[in-house]
């Protein structure tokens, strides 16, 4: 027998859940097979995911669902729990399933000590999912990174815009946003 990596399906996953080997209070996420512990999110984090909501909530209204750390089924092996994911409105709200790729506008992850983890690891696994628009706010440097064009080996295009230049999402071209309005106020 050769020795290797047993990877787990999201559905193994799901059952291990229910079977309640996981303590309620760990942050765990599926990539690529395998389970990863998140690190804990402090205020910086949390304020930027809550700026970043209402800013998307105020914008696109009614178009849109905003999922926070919620589930995104990437494929049988890949659930992450993005920080935000703007996902097509569905009339059960998902209680029959978590939103696939094809339902995903946008997703957004807040970065202060996980940046290098959502630039690599996570952009690879939503590339490769299909993802067509990745934004990762680096709170930190108070930058925003965006990355578009997917394909099997990552991303193509990675643009990194600074705090008071605006983007659109793809999916939404009038909705102009600056990272700045994500970001806690220059004092």
């Amino acid at each position: 027998m050769v020795a290797g990596i047993r990877l787990l399906t999201v559905q193994e996953y799901h059952r291990m859940g229910e079977a309640g080997i996981f303590h309620p209070e760990e942050r765990l996420e599926l990539i690529a097979g395998q389970i990863i512990l998140m690190s804990p999110k402090g205020s910086v984090h949390e304020s930027a995911i809550t700026r970043t909501e209402r800013l998307f909530r105020n914008r696109l209204g009614e178009q849109v669902l905003l999922r926070l750390q919620s589930p995104v089924q990437l494929d049988d092996y890949s659930e992450p729990e993005p920080d935000i994911a703007v996902v097509v409105p569905n009339e059960l709200d998902y209680d029959d399933h978590h939103p696939t790729p094809s339902e995903v506008f946008l997703i957004i992850e807040v970065a202060d000590s996980s940046l290098k983890y959502d630039r690599e690891v996570k952009a690879l696994a939503y590339a490769r999912s299909g993802i067509t628009d990745y934004w990762v706010l680096d709170v930190n440097r108070r930058k925003l990174h965006v990355y578009r064009l997917p394909s099997p080996e990552g991303y193509q295009s990675e643009t990194i815009v600074s705090e008071d230049v605006t983007i659109s999402p793809l999916a939404f071209p009038g909705c102009a946003i600056a990272p700045q309005e994500m970001l806690r106020p220059r004092q």
